[in-house]
């Protein structure tokens, strides 16, 4: 069941444990994924890559309203999460109310962060990068493979882009 791959951060926490004690080595990323699009689907494949485990942190609506604006998210985060969790790509989806994955980073303390490409390791949040490094962990940006981004479709369909 797809609801099944939606957990607690203390769930994840347990399951990454158990994952990294049998030798899996676990991919982080996070993000908003509003309006879910085939740019989305080819970096969470990419990440998965990484290692043996993706899991993956979505923002709940509040702090998308904070990070995107007033009119977003298009998409709540109850059908964001089960779209990320219906990837074969991904593995456990975990919602977190905060504006970065500092507290979870602490919490779970994966083996890879991974991050797109609109990011550079100068334009990362600094607290997250030193983090994962600090235990040994790698930091890895994930080279964008098109040019596809939701704030794009979101003007396109309200007619910005006409």
């Amino acid at each position: 069941m797809i609801e099944e791959k939606i957990v607690s951060r203390e769930n994840a926490r347990e399951t990454l444990r158990a994952w990294q004690e049998a030798g899996k080595k676990v991919v982080f990323t996070n993000g908003c994924f509003d309006l879910i699009h085939a740019g989305h689907v080819r970096y969470l494949e990419k990440a998965r890559a990484l290692g043996d485990k993706l899991i993956v942190a979505v923002n709940d609506d509040d702090s998308v309203r904070q990070l995107k604006g007033p009119d977003r998210p298009i998409q709540p985060v109850t059908d964001r999460a089960m779209i990320i969790a219906a990837l074969a790509s991904v593995d456990l989806v975990v919602v977190f109310p905060e504006l970065t994955t500092d507290n979870l980073l602490n919490l779970l303390r994966p083996d890879v962060l991974a991050k797109g490409g609109d990011y550079t390791m100068e334009t990362l949040v600094a607290s997250e990068r030193d983090f994962v490094k600090s235990y040994g962990g790698e930091v890895i940006i994930i080279r964008r493979l098109d040019s596809t981004s939701t704030s794009g479709l979101v003007e396109r369909i309200r007619g910005k882009d006409s």
